[in-house]
């Protein structure tokens, strides 16, 4: 992809702190407010004799440990020249005029750190790491309430007054006073932008390590800050450019002319700019990268260890004490392990040891998280390559199980994915932990045994895979093979001269394909759209095509469903009184029902539950939605078996979090059908008790479980 960016060049660094620097804040046009670990906060204004430059003209000193976060008070006719209000490890809230340069307000009531301040008009809201909101009117305390059911990270108000709050539970809450208006539950790891629905519009995957700050600028640049110690810059989703810092990125903030301003755990601020008038002289510049240079030489280490100071190769040369010593020796710039082999009397190569967290960065990432690994698994089937996160810490039949359920893939491949992972990081001597149990079986082996195991599941098990937490989703698709089939359809209605009329065009064929380019370019889900034909389209053929034929219509709808602006448009078509997914549902389970449009149906049901504005009309629909496909559990086609178990663990989310007992009943009643067929796939019975787990969990009943070697469940 094409993007026309300048890359930011260092301007200057502001230096005073002696510790890191924690927060800033952007004061207007007035100056910079900067918190630190050293227990100030520095105000920072325009150097007159220098316009890239900024001066220390305060030193804010009242917390008792290092302060964080901080926002700013323009100016009015208490503050004439403006305030600032701090927020610090000290449990306290600070008020701060800019003019005296004196504490004016102690805002006592957080019993833990205070992570983030807002002004919500005159007021002050406040969130701690003791889970609570607190509103603050005139140096009173007025409101307080637990907002999140982990420690809160941060909180921010809206252009259009609401609040949201950040949690360590991962979730953003809306809050329109103390009223939550909405959660928005799924976060991850990548940085994420939202609609204030609660609808994923853009995902920004690339940083190492936990994501400190983020910030946007009018021209529609997002700035991250990082524990991987980069700031990154963001264009329509994509990162342009990656700043590295000789340390954690704390912060990092756009000044209205876009440089950028960063907060560094090496105690400095260092602004960033695309003006070349304002970049560092080739003297500074060259500073930079030697002290890059030499922190990250004094950073390298190899499995905790600094690289200078492990041994050569000589070091083999001298016979082990034990069979099985460990030694790590130095090869080059890498950090080699071997292990001593008392029969044989020499040492065997383990193999590279693995970089430490603080010098892990070329280690592979996927999704924002690095990892000892990341394989290419080609599944065949025409499925495309999907991608497997390992760590050597990991179990690998543990690994295997939550990479099957996230993949949607059979669980009858875990004994071949279990060995991919031992073949392929040198692991072939695994020995399962003896304190490892099954969550379903109770037993502690990684392999099958004959016996029976009796386990009385009681409210709220604290088993892995239980509650089961998010939706899952059929989002791989085999675009061209959708598009033949549909062109192969299309024309033998044109060679049937009683059908030719419900052909298709040669624009609607084209229009077609548009729509399936926009499908495939997912890295612009954000910003790409359709037309209300394209939707049109589609629905027209649902209705009109012969049953026999709609089954690549719908796949295409399936994956329709899972970009923003077409499942807008689709929720549009179902809200009426024409209900086309409800018409569509009736008429692919008509007696006698044809697999495949079964199969697609379905998929595209489940694909629903990814966005929560379809989460009404799921709810609403339950009981014909269920009983429509109850048939779907005994059919001999295992995608089909998946693809409803799939459905009956993603309603057993929803009503779990809607609170609807009524209707997790009824899924609790089809998961146990489903569990306790015996011509069932292990992976979609997997799934059945997945639901049937986090069902007994929420609706706080206990069940005894029976379930024995040759597959069966009672």
């Amino acid at each position: 992809m094409d993007i026309d960016f300048k890359e930011y060049q260092l301007s200057c660094e502001l230096r005073g702190h002696e510790d890191d620097v924690r927060g800033i804040c952007v004061c207007d046009n007035v100056g910079i407010a900067t918190s630190s670990r050293d227990k100030s906060v520095r105000f920072w204004s325009l150097d007159p004799s220098d316009k890239r430059k900024y001066l220390s003209s305060k030193i804010l000193f009242g917390h008792t440990s290092f302060v964080g976060p901080l926002t700013w008070i323009s100016p009015n006719e208490e503050f004439p020249e403006g305030g600032i209000v701090s927020g610090g490890m000290d449990t306290m809230v600070l008020v701060w005029d800019l003019r005296t340069g004196e504490k004016v307000r102690t805002l006592k009531g957080h019993q833990l750190q205070v992570t983030g301040v807002a002004l919500d008009n005159e007021d002050i809201v406040s969130s701690s790491v003791d889970c609570t909101l607190r509103r603050w009117k005139n140096g009173q305390q007025v409101e307080s309430w637990e907002a999140h059911n982990a420690p809160i990270q941060a909180v921010t108000r809206l252009p259009s007054g609401e609040l949201v709050s950040g949690s360590s539970d991962t979730t953003l809450k809306l809050w329109r006073g103390k009223t939550c208006a909405h959660t928005f539950v799924g976060h991850t790891a990548p940085i994420r932008l939202w609609t204030l629905t609660g609808q994923v519009l853009m995902e920004m995957v690339g940083h190492t390590a936990i994501v400190y700050s983020v910030d946007y600028h009018a021209s529609g640049l997002i700035v991250s800050g990082s524990e991987d110690r980069f700031a990154k810059i963001w264009k329509d989703g994509v990162c342009v450019q990656s700043i590295e810092h000789p340390g954690c990125v704390w912060d990092a903030k756009f000044l209205e002319s876009g440089d950028i301003l960063t907060a560094c755990s090496d105690g400095v601020i260092r602004i960033w700019t695309l003006q070349p008038d304002k970049f560092a002289d080739p003297l500074e510049l060259d500073a930079y990268a030697s002290e890059l240079s030499s922190y990250k030489n004094s950073r390298k280490r190899v499995g905790g260890l600094k690289l200078e100071d492990l041994p050569g190769l000589e070091a083999l040369q001298i016979p082990g004490s034990n069979d099985g010593q460990t030694k790590i020796v130095r090869e080059g710039d890498n950090g080699v392990a071997y292990s001593w082999n008392m029969k044989e009397q020499k040492w065997d190569k383990i193999g590279e040891v693995v970089d430490g967290p603080d010098d892990g960065m070329n280690r592979p990432v996927l999704d924002g998280i690095q990892y000892d690994y990341v394989f290419d698994v080609d599944i065949g089937d025409g499925e495309p390559i999907r991608k497997l996160p390992y760590n050597r810490s990991d179990n690998p039949y543990d690994a295997a199980d939550k990479w099957l359920l996230k993949e949607n893939l059979p669980l009858s491949y875990r004994q071949q994915i279990v060995e991919f992972i031992l073949q392929n990081t040198g692991q072939r001597d695994f020995n399962p932990n003896p304190s490892f149990r099954d969550p379903y079986t109770g037993c502690n082996s990684n392999t099958f045994h004959n016996f029976v195991y009796i386990t009385v599941m009681s409210a709220k098990p604290t088993f892995k895979h239980i509650p089961k937490k998010g939706m899952l989703v059929f989002d791989a698709a085999q675009f061209d093979g959708i598009l033949k089939k549909i062109t192969e359809f299309n024309n033998a209605l044109l060679s049937d001269s009683e059908k030719k009329d419900l052909s298709l065009t040669e624009l609607e064929i084209s229009r077609l394909a548009a729509v399936v380019k926009i499908l495939k370019d997912t890295s612009h889900y954000h910003s790409s759209s359709f037309a209300d034909v394209d939707i049109s389209l589609l629905l027209k053929l649902l209705k009109s095509w012969p049953l026999a034929m709609i089954f690549p219509v719908i796949d295409v709808l399936r994956m329709i469903i899972l970009h923003p602006d077409g499942a807008r448009l689709l929720l549009k078509n179902v809200e009426n009184e024409n209900d086309v997914l409800m018409e569509m549902i009736k008429k692919v389970t008509t007696n006698p029902a044809i697999p495949a449009n079964l199969l697609t149906s379905i998929r595209a049901v489940s694909n629903l539950f990814k966005n929560s504005n379809n989460h009404n009309w799921l709810q609403k629909n339950r009981c014909e939605i269920l009983d429509a496909f109850s048939s779907c559990y005994s059919s001999p086609n295992k995608n089909l078996q998946l693809s409803y178990t799939t459905l009956i663990l993603n309603y057993a989310v929803l009503l779990i979090e809607k609170k609807d007992e009524e209707g997790q009943s009824q899924v609790l009643s089809a998961a146990l059908e489903i569990a306790e067929e015996e011509k069932i796939e292990a992976d979609s019975k997997f799934r059945a008790l997945v639901a049937i787990g986090s069902l007994v969990s929420s609706l706080n009943l206990t069940f005894i479980f029976v379930l024995c070697s040759d597959g069966l469940f009672t």
